[in-house]
């Protein structure tokens, strides 16, 4: 019990540190890639050079973070269970299905850019309308912030702060990132990036703070019937 609470809140760091990682190379080295006017040739131009960074990236913000994910929910599952076990339970679930998520899309962008790459050099055209795919398919199951991971911090706060097992202003904070991501997600396009970009940073300060708690703190508070 106690070497998974660990193993916990080491993930717990690992997701943030991915999510610090990913945002900062995106924002800075791989800011060409974000122009949405970008044509393949153009495209390509800038990927072919820096395949190792996109690499990098997909391989720190997908699969790293998703694995991490996996270990998370289980801690905070095994944390929670016995205090608040319905609330636990639909919390894990929708938190591996998110993890299942971020895994697949970091499969998909690494091996459709190995594809692309092959594809580019016999049709043009073809390698125009694989990118586009790409994109939408991504874009699709990147939404997830949106909602699964919204779901499962807010759903594991409320959890929390009926038992008591974190702090108080930690449970606050996620039930409210949890609602504003959710609710201005559901209310904006689903190409506009800003709930998942408000739920990224938000999730970062929750996750150094809930790998922070759950490495000093290995108590588990007494039963309820949450």
């Amino acid at each position: 019990m106690r070497n998974l609470q660990k193993a916990g809140g080491v993930s717990a760091l690992v997701s943030a540190a991915s999510y610090v990682f990913a945002i900062g190379l995106y924002l800075t080295l791989m800011m060409p890639l974000a122009d949405s006017n970008l044509g393949i040739d153009g495209y390509m131009a800038f990927f072919m050079p820096h395949k190792s960074l996109a690499f990098v990236w997909t391989f720190s913000m997908y699969l790293v973070h998703g694995a991490s994910l996996v270990v998370l929910v289980l801690a905070l599952h095994e944390r929670l269970k016995d205090t608040s076990p319905r609330l636990s339970i639909i919390a894990a679930g929708f938190g591996f299905i998110w993890a299942a998520f971020v895994l697949l899309s970091g499969f998909i962008n690494i091996w459709g850019n190995e594809a692309l790459i092959t594809l580019y050099g016999k049709s043009r055209e073809q390698a125009e309308a694989l990118k586009n795919a790409l994109t939408i398919i991504t874009l699709g199951i990147d939404s997830s912030d949106r909602f699964l991971g919204s779901l499962w911090v807010g759903l594991v706060s409320l959890a929390a702060f009926r038992t008591k097992a974190f702090p108080k202003a930690f449970n606050i904070f996620g039930l409210a990132l949890g609602a504003a991501a959710l609710m201005i997600g559901l209310i904006l396009p689903v190409n506009d990036t800003s709930a998942s970009f408000l739920f990224g940073v938000g999730a970062i300060v929750w996750w150094l703070a809930l790998g922070i708690s759950m490495l000093r703190k290995q108590d588990i508070m007494p039963a309820t019937s949450a």
